[in-house]
């Protein structure tokens, strides 16, 4: 009888189960490590933007047009030819009287090509707080070589 009860076996229930507890611990490892290295990445790169030969679709009949010179001084133009000098002041001032009148109006700038970066920005920085939304950037076709 010994040998009968030596002889048997007990088999063992497989288990139908994944371990997930490696794939966890993976799992946080790989958040630390893009946790710790997503801020030291480079944000910014330097490009060389292309020039563009590109037409614009649709130009106001009589268009608003802010112009911004190189030592920070602005001109306004409401009708066609008649620009006149004005200081951040009253460019807001007219500008806004301008958004009263017309909520949809769209402001093109003439930045001037030797103005600073800032005071390009500085001049539409007055247009968005004359409450005009639309500000459009004018420029030159590229010229044929």
């Amino acid at each position: 009888m010994a040998l009968q009860a030596a002889g048997r076996r007990r088999k063992r229930k497989l288990k139908a189960e994944i371990n997930v507890v490696p794939y966890i611990d993976v799992m946080l490892v790989l958040l630390i490590i893009f946790m710790v290295t997503a801020p030291l990445l480079n944000l910014g790169t330097d490009i060389s933007l292309p020039q563009s030969r590109a037409k614009s679709l649709q130009t106001p009949q009589d268009p608003v047009v802010v112009s911004i010179y190189a030592d920070g001084g602005y001109a306004l133009m409401l009708e066609r030819g008649r620009n006149r000098a004005i200081d951040a002041k009253d460019l807001v001032a007219e500008l806004r009287a301008v958004h009263d009148r017309n909520a949809e109006v769209n402001v093109l700038v003439n930045g001037a090509r030797d103005a600073s970066y800032q005071t390009v920005m500085r001049g539409i920085d007055l247009i968005k707080d004359a409450g005009i939304g639309k500000v459009s950037l004018v420029s030159l076709p590229e010229e044929q070589s």
